[in-house]
């Protein structure tokens, strides 16, 4: 009598170009990826097949299947050792699927095409409707862009405890399209604890899409020194270091670009609502500085950024930022560390400015973009549920339909 097995689809992360950025981990609603200081994996007990992860993921690591013998499922310790992924199983050809395993197998497409085209229902927007068209993944880990050093600025006072830098890299002849709100990812040089390389560190670019420098083949990051860990922990970050020591002339190894949802809209009347903390800025310089250099920017919305740092000295961009017109866009500065003053942060100016707040929020054509520190994103929606409850709104039922319409677009870290 033949023993009746049963296949399972198993879902896998591909370490070969997995970028460890967590949104699959964040993102997945069972708690079934988890990783350490080597790779991202997925519990095969936990797993449901529900394909929330895939489409936030920005390099399809993620989209990586086998079908293996349910009993066989590769365990998280052995995920957690690979450098690759293996190869498909030759499956028993004599094993016999049962008829009520077939929705586990998972064999056709387009079940599997159905259930991605919700995955943003998990809490990631789609992009702006009237976004240009991004390009992704067109430079991996085995083929990077090479980029030169052509200037390496530092952004904040020389006596701030922060040393965040204004880093400009030029792609000469390579071809690297990138659109505000997209990031890349630098390889920084050496080995790992492991002796394997170092993992893909992902930045967001700081430069519209016609460059720093308009015409030039170049883009700009925003980058802070790290020296310890969001525990206040003695750390050496292992990109952020080598980048923020990079000289003119200096080559670094470039990949991507990443990001299909974090993009500006580009039809007339589109407002803009920015929330942002230290170098969360990138992608909000990224947006001013489009708006600011396009030739009719009558035809464009509002501008309004709310931006937070300890103080004045540790804002990336502060003084550029006090010489843009108020009449261009609408700047709230909040600073937590400034002797004999109270703290104040990003979520108390956007209570103190509710009515214009709110009034955006109504207008179907804003768009609000928050960036920075994930400890921000707490007191920014529990700020918005104050105001929109103060003004008769839902700050949820509102939330849930600027996600829908690809109006409302986060990233922490």
């Amino acid at each position: 009598m033949t023993t009746a097995t049963t296949i399972m689809r198993q879902h896998l992360i591909d370490p070969e170009i997995c970028i460890r950025c967590n949104t699959c981990e964040e993102t997945c609603p069972v708690d079934a990826i988890s990783h350490d200081s080597r790779n991202y994996v997925v519990d095969a007990a936990k797993c449901k097949l529900c394909y929330n992860c895939i489409s936030p993921c920005p390099t399809g690591a993620i989209d990586s299947w086998r079908n293996m013998p349910a009993e066989k499922a590769y365990p998280l310790a052995e995920q957690l050792l690979w450098d690759s992924l293996p190869g498909q199983v030759a499956l028993d050809e004599a094993a016999e699927v049962g008829a009520g395993d077939t929705a586990a197998a998972l064999p056709d497409d387009v079940e599997r095409i159905a259930a991605v085209s919700t995955a943003g229902q998990g809490g990631v927007a789609p992009p702006p409707w009237s976004a240009a068209h991004p390009y992704v993944n067109l430079y991996g880990i085995h083929a990077p862009a090479v980029a030169t050093v052509s200037g390496n600025f530092r952004l904040t006072a020389e006596d701030a405890s922060s040393d965040i830098r204004h880093i400009v890299l030029d792609f000469g002849n390579a071809s690297f399209p990138v659109l505000e709100g997209q990031t890349i990812g630098i390889l920084a040089p050496g080995l790992d604890a492991h002796g394997k390389p170092h993992h893909v560190r992902l930045y967001s670019v700081a430069s519209p899409r016609d460059g720093e420098r308009p015409r030039y083949n170049n883009l700009s990051l925003t980058v802070k020194r790290v020296t310890a860990d969001h525990e206040g922990n003695a750390v050496s970050g292992v990109a952020s270091n080598y980048l923020c020591d990079l000289k003119k002339g200096d080559k670094v190894n470039v990949v991507g670009p990443y990001g299909t949802s974090f993009l500006m809209p580009n039809h007339p009347g589109s407002n803009l609502l920015m929330i942002c903390t230290g170098t969360g800025s990138a992608p909000m310089r990224a947006m001013t500085e489009r708006r600011r250099r396009k030739s009719a920017p009558a035809e464009d919305g509002k501008l309004m950024l709310f931006f937070g740092a300890r103080t004045a000295a540790e804002l990336p961009y502060f003084g550029p930022l006090t010489r843009l017109p108020k009449e261009f866009i609408d700047i709230n500065l909040a600073f937590s560390r400034v002797p004999g003053q109270p703290r104040q942060y990003v979520q108390d100016l956007i209570r103190g400015r509710a009515e214009d707040v709110v009034r955006l929020l109504k207008d179907e054509n804003t768009y609000l973009y928050l960036c920075g520190l994930k400890g921000m994103e707490k007191g920014v929606d529990e700020a918005f549920a104050d105001i929109c409850s103060r003004n008769g709104l839902d700050w949820k039922a509102v939330q849930a339909g600027l996600l829908q319409q690809g109006r409302y677009h986060v990233e922490t870290y």
